[in-house]
């Protein structure tokens, strides 16, 4: 399958690795600063490779090159422009998260996708962690019995030299700030665990230690599911010296479980009612990993290939990533608007929080 790379960054690392792991065609990368290209290609020792061609327009690659996979890890501003260009040219896609900046934006992209029959994942990749699955499971068997709440606790550091690496990042056009960057991942596993339908949100975020950024670095929200259940998000980059955890909790009538780690890997607790041998590898698992992205691309990128080739939606689908965008943008809107956000959220984006700090 013929798989193109658009980003050449820090994320993209990731993205190079699920292709080569899952023996994709590697037949383009783009970038607008070639050194970018070379650099990700001499990682994994391709600079040689002359099949793999090097494009700083990602329309001329997607035109030459008819790639049937493509994945988009550039700055955030641009994914909803390029992915819908490559759904316009019949081109499958990985997004990175978020999908969108926009619930526009992210609403054209399904839209689109759904006309033209190509499938799109964003690439929310801490789904795959085995203990997130091991989760999962539990939640379809119905173990907790009734959920009464959950939360996701994001705390993680994001120092100066993390935003010298490049201008765009904590700008409300091309990033957003610690809920839209650092902690869309986690948020995306609350949603789904607790019911994924969502009644209001209520939000506060603050711009503690970086002043030098248009976005926050701190936010907190209530949310009300639609079955009864509350849940919590607190993320940040503001954790002295480095990062801390990425924790998800979720409490039942019959279960409580919590997941830890620094990106949800490690089962902290598994505790049902119902306890059988089974659950013995639960308890205290521990998934290692390379670093705060997990293991989870791999599997994305595998499940995406399966679905074009079975024409099914892929397991994180483009709805899924709507979904982790509008809680977040109902977040930034309720710090805008002082109160509650009813959802659906039918109009907003992250650029209508400018000056807000």
């Amino acid at each position: 399958m013929k798989y193109a790379l658009i980003g050449c960054g820090r994320i993209a690392v990731n993205h190079m690795k699920a292709a080569l792991n899952n023996k994709l065609e590697i037949v383009a990368v783009c970038d607008v600063l070639p050194e970018k290209m070379e650099a990700i290609l001499e990682k994994y020792d391709l600079q040689n490779d002359t099949s793999i061609k090097r494009y700083t327009d990602y329309k001329e690659m997607i035109a030459e090159e008819k790639p049937e996979l493509a994945s988009i890890a550039t700055e955030s501003g641009i994914h909803a422009e390029i992915a819908l260009h490559c759904i316009e040219n019949d081109v499958n896609v990985i997004i990175e998260k978020p999908m969108a900046m926009s619930i526009e934006d992210a609403d054209k992209i399904i839209a689109l996708a759904d006309e033209r029959n190509v499938k799109v994942s964003a690439c929310h990749q801490n789904r795959f962690n085995v203990a997130v699955q091991e989760l999962r499971k539990a939640i379809e068997a119905g173990r907790f019995g009734k959920l009464s709440h959950g939360s996701i606790h994001v705390r993680w550091n994001r120092d100066h030299g993390y935003y010298d690496q490049a201008s765009w990042r904590g700008t409300w056009e091309q990033d957003g700030g610690a809920l839209m960057n650092q902690c869309i991942h986690g948020i995306d596993l609350l949603r789904w665990m607790m019911g994924d339908e969502i009644e209001e949100i209520y939000g506060a975020t603050r711009q503690q230690f970086h002043d030098y950024l248009e976005a926050e670095d701190v936010g907190m929200a209530v949310v009300k599911f639609k079955n009864g259940a509350i849940g919590t998000i607190e993320g940040t980059t503001n954790v002295y010296p480095k990062n801390l955890e990425e924790t998800l909790y979720v409490f039942g009538e019959k279960g409580t479980v919590k997941i830890g780690g620094t990106s949800t890997n490690n089962i902290d607790v598994w505790d049902f009612a119902d306890e059988t041998e089974e659950d013995a590898k639960n308890k205290d698992l521990k998934e290692a990993t390379s670093n705060v992205y997990g293991n989870g691309h791999t599997s994305l990128f595998a499940d995406v290939m399966d679905a074009i080739v079975n024409d099914r939606k892929p397991y994180v689908d483009a709805v899924a990533g709507r979904n982790a965008l509008e809680v977040v943008l109902s977040i930034y809107k309720s710090q805008k608007e002082g109160k509650a956000v009813k959802l659906p959220l039918k109009d907003f984006a992250s650029t209508d929080m400018k000056g807000e700090f």
